[in-house]
């Protein structure tokens, strides 16, 4: 028997009580991910156009291997998770393109990837939010992606559960500004900014 193509799908609390990561055995976004704060934001997202066809969904993340969704605030979880469970399922194997090639970054597209050569501080910045900041961040259904650098301002957008989540602030200041602080010495404060 094959097990290859069946997918399986589980899902996991995140810190924001209105967001839920739903976890798959397929890889949806490989190395990349995208955010979609509203239905009218999804227009090049058939999975997230899909989803917020489903009149509780508010938002929709869509990463690696899952998709964390948040829900409308007057639903509760148990209510509404096999729906969007089997919703996640069947687009996956609808076998249809998650997102259009027009919102991937050309690197994703082609195998040529140019080297770069970006300011110490903010590779020294991006090294440590890739190494330590995102995985954390990703396992509760969020993303957090680099901004800028500018004066010993760090600024970063959060997204997925992130988004909205109310331990964000706490996060923020006190794990990640503590880290970079600690790791690169120029860093004077983090902020988040919305997008």
């Amino acid at each position: 028997m094959e097990t290859n193509n069946i997918v399986e799908i589980y899902t996991e609390m995140t810190p924001n009580p209105e967001s839920v990561k739903f976890i798959t055995n397929k890889h949806i976004l490989p190395n990349f991910q995208l955010d979609f704060k509203t239905r009218e934001l999804a227009s090049g997202s058939a999975m997230a156009k899909a989803l917020f066809e489903i009149p509780f969904v508010n938002g929709v993340f869509i990463a690696n291997n899952f998709v964390t969704i948040t829900k409308k605030p007057e639903y509760d979880w148990f209510e509404i998770t096999p729906e969007l469970k089997e919703a996640v399922k069947k687009f996956i194997t609808s076998g249809a393109k998650p997102v259009d090639d027009a919102l991937l970054p050309k690197d994703l597209l082609t195998e040529d990837k140019q080297a770069s050569t970006p300011d110490d501080i903010e590779s020294k910045i991006k090294d440590l939010l890739e190494k330590y900041v995102k995985p954390a961040i990703q396992m509760d259904g969020g993303h957090i992606e680099f901004r800028s650098f500018e004066e010993g301002v760090v600024k970063l957008s959060l997204q997925g559960s992130c988004s909205g989540c109310p331990s964000s602030t706490l996060t923020l200041k006190s794990g990640i500004e503590g880290l970079l602080k600690r790791m690169v010495p120029e860093v004077e404060t983090v902020e988040a900014i919305a997008e």
